[in-house]
């Protein structure tokens, strides 16, 4: 437990960041929704998530939203993932979409990210323009248990592919390619590593292989049993130590970063021009 004390102004952020009426409290509330979606899917078909990253900061800290926060991560073990997919891949949803590799060929993240198949969102990633769906959505993360060297190894192995797949244009060329990159990091590097990632005597558990941020580490004393957290008025699965976590991950989770660094946290490049006037 944590006594959630905080030195700052809350209604003074909001009003500063997102204001009700504002386009990002509109799409932040809209992103709710959509989690609560996938939420009774998950609960229908017995399938643990809970709040990663900024979003389990943003209850811990905020009880919703950090105010200038413009997406929502939540993960859940890969298995896990594993078995929503096929359920939200096989479901004739005409309004949403599980973005991922299996459903748009171009999608070059490990990740899958739950979206709007409607409407087109700013992003600073130079991959989005090529995406089949670039509506407004939010990340469904996947963590397994391997050792911060494999994790670390293949996020660094696939994070600069990535990068260099985002200045190929020629979609004659771009699609073949990615989708060779694909057979062979998850079919090939990925295997190996993981057979690596089996000697991790501390039991940790990584973001799964390509995801990224190796070096976030989950241990299950700190994560399960899961319990129930505020956010936006709702109730939210979250892990039973938060504090644990975000410390691991955060240090000083409880501190308001500078404006500089908060500006570099918004993804969208909409939001930055209305907060800050410009989206340099």
């Amino acid at each position: 437990m944590f006594e959630n004390n905080f030195e700052f102004d809350s209604e003074q952020l909001r009003q500063r960041y997102n204001p009700e009426g504002s386009k990002l409290r509109h799409d932040q509330l809209e992103l709710l929704q959509m989690l609560k979606r996938v939420d009774a899917i998950c609960k229908e078909n017995n399938i643990q998530w809970w709040l990663s990253s900024g979003t389990l900061l943003g209850a811990a800290r905020h009880k919703g939203f950090i105010p200038w926060d413009d997406d929502i991560d939540i993960v859940m073990l890969r298995k896990d993932y594993r078995r929503l997919e096929k359920i939200l891949l096989k479901m004739e949803d005409k309004e949403f979409i599980l973005h991922s590799m299996r459903s748009d060929v171009e999608y070059v993240n490990c990740f899958g990210k739950y979206r709007k198949r409607d409407g087109v969102i700013e992003s600073k990633n130079r991959c989005h323009k090529y995406y089949k769906w670039r509506g407004i959505g939010f990340d469904i993360f996947t963590i397994e248990k391997t050792s911060y060297f494999a994790a670390k190894a293949a996020s660094t192995i696939y994070g600069n592919i990535q990068h260099l797949t985002s200045y190929i244009r020629w979609g004659v060329v771009r699609k073949p390619l990615i989708r060779l990159i694909q057979v062979l990091c998850l079919g090939i590097i990925f295997p190996i590593l993981r057979l690596i990632g089996l000697i991790n005597p501390r039991g940790e558990y990584h973001y799964s292989l390509g995801q990224g941020w190796a070096k976030h580490t989950f241990f299950m004393k700190n994560t399960m049993p899961l319990k129930t957290a505020e956010f936006e008025g709702e109730q939210m699965p979250v892990p039973h130590d938060m504090d644990a976590y975000l410390t691991l991950v955060y240090g000083n989770w409880r501190a308001i970063p500078g404006d500089e660094a908060i500006k570099r946290c918004i993804h969208n490049q909409e939001y930055i021009a209305q907060i800050y006037g410009t989206t340099k």
